[in-house]
């Protein structure tokens, strides 16, 4: 890892608050498919932004079912990488460390992380299509969307949908942790998607510290303080072991 300019890693090991937020690419190393990433067979003919989508779920809930169940298998064989487990660490490091996350895979949570707000919710959840409230376990085994126990419509996964918006205790607590940050770390998200994207700017309106570790530079990285280009899951774990070395 190239190393922080004079001052910034000093700077971040005082931080009391820590803000990291995660896209795609902190899970790639897990073997985990980017959510555009077609796959192979059936699902090859098919584009996400079909099948990810509240009238897709209406006109053929089973298909898009399926797709779902297809996911959940590939991530259930997944563990936690480098960078997931570069982030947990942080918490022994830093007084409190946040994450928001694009991923809806729950790495972050099996790493070890504590405090996560998923942005786009969670693969391992369902939710009643009806909008009763209902929430239940994902059973990765189901050929169909089960019905819901209270208003009896079909359950779907508990996942942000294209055309839907971020659930509002998740947005609301993402942005008041943007808000509050000292330091905010961006890793693996091209920042392009909104309002995930955003909270970069807040945490800068604010005068927080920014650190992006992206493989390519993105629109938020002249927001940046500090670019640490390269795999995620090789500069998160030498940051760590940076901050580490600090007496």
């Amino acid at each position: 890892m190239q190393a922080l300019p004079a001052g910034l890693l000093d700077r971040l090991a005082a931080c009391r608050r820590l803000l990291v937020l995660t896209g795609a690419g902190v899970s790639a190393a897990s073997g985990i498919p980017t959510f555009r990433d077609p796959g192979d067979g059936l699902w090859a003919r098919f584009r996400p932004e079909d099948l990810a989508t509240p009238a897709a779920f209406a006109r053929d809930p089973q298909l898009v079912w399926r797709w779902y169940q297809w996911r959940r298998r590939l991530i259930a064989g997944a563990s936690p990488n480098a960078a997931h487990r570069a982030i947990a660490a942080l918490e022994q490091l830093l007084p409190r460390v946040a994450v928001v996350t694009q991923n809806v895979d729950g790495l972050h949570q099996r790493a070890g992380s504590s405090v996560v707000i998923e942005f786009h919710g969670s693969i391992w959840h369902d939710r009643c299509s009806a909008g009763c409230g209902r929430r239940c376990p994902a059973d990765p085994a189901l050929d169909e969307p089960p019905r819901c126990a209270d208003c009896s419509a079909a359950m779907r996964p508990d996942v942000v949908w294209f055309g839907e918006g971020i659930p509002p205790d998740a947005l609301n607590a993402a942005l008041e942790a943007a808000a509050v940050c000292d330091a905010l770390l961006v890793a693996g998200t091209a920042g392009v998607v909104e309002p995930a994207a955003s909270l970069a700017r807040i945490a800068a309106e604010h005068d927080a510290l920014l650190i992006e570790a992206n493989l390519e530079t993105t629109p938020l990285s002249p927001l940046a303080d500090c670019r640490l280009a390269g795999d995620v899951a090789q500069t998160l774990p030498a940051l760590c072991a940076a901050l580490n070395r600090i007496p």
